[in-house]
């Protein structure tokens, strides 16, 4: 048996309900209990997995996740002042710091939020201010658009096992602020702006340097040639091989 781990945040920090982490630890132990080899999909999550579940770090792959590479990529002129956050509308996810830390960007930028409301979104959302736009659920057609509008990919989640939007927003040309906490960085390289996501004025301090054309192109161009390093090809073949590795 072979069993994947994306995250352990619900044992890492209080980003759930107290049922929900029951629930969850139980069937994380469960499962690396009966589990003769483990995938994690980053090398944070690897640790995690060592670190809460006791597992031997000897049977565990790392298999990153991939990424899509878009046809064509909308040039950087052409994008909206739209700072664009993808997730669940959650305390993990930072909303608040962020919502707080755009109002200094200048100018007529917009931040727009896409995701579904997620744990203590009502207290992230308190007191939206009229240049921050809540879209709620959005269909990956949806989404699609959106990274060819948006000039920035705004990213300062406080626990991620991967961070798929990251790779998603650079394999779109989009200009990515991403925190320097969990697998971000290790995600991320050196293609994003890297911040502390508990620092308001530091994520603050990111965005507005972001308003830069300039700085959003180096970016632009780090983003893309770090996407095309993650192929769900190589992950296939990856994961291919831990099952491989059992049969023989």
């Amino acid at each position: 048996m072979v069993s994947t781990f994306h995250d352990l945040f619900v044992l890492s920090g209080e980003y759930s309900t107290a049922d929900f982490r029951t629930r969850f630890a139980g069937q994380a132990r469960e499962a690396a209990d009966r589990s003769d080899r483990i995938i994690a999909v980053s090398e944070f999550t690897k640790r995690q997995v060592v670190e809460y579940l006791g597992y031997p770090k000897e049977q565990i792959a790392v298999v990153p996740h991939g990424v899509v590479m878009p046809l064509s990529v909308s040039p950087i002129d052409a994008r909206e002042k739209i700072v664009l956050s993808v997730g669940a509308v959650q305390k993990r996810k930072n909303t608040r710091r962020l919502i707080e830390a755009f109002q200094a960007m200048g100018g007529d930028w917009q931040l727009w939020i896409a995701g579904s409301a997620g744990f203590a979104a009502e207290e992230m959302l308190k007191d939206v201010p009229p240049n921050v736009r809540v879209l709620g659920y959005v269909s990956d057609r949806e989404l699609e658009t959106l990274y060819r509008r948006a000039a920035v990919l705004a990213f300062p989640s406080l626990d991620e096992g991967f961070g798929i939007p990251v790779l998603e927003a650079m394999a779109h040309g989009v200009a990515v602020l991403t925190s320097n906490r969990s697998a971000l960085p290790e995600v991320a390289g050196d293609a994003a702006l890297i911040v502390d996501p508990f620092e308001t004025e530091a994520i603050a301090e990111g965005l507005k340097q972001l308003e830069s054309i300039e700085a959003r192109s180096e970016f632009v161009a780090k983003g893309l040639e770090r996407a095309r390093e993650f192929s769900w090809e190589g992950s296939a073949a990856m994961t291919a091989a831990v099952y491989g590795e059992l049969l023989n």
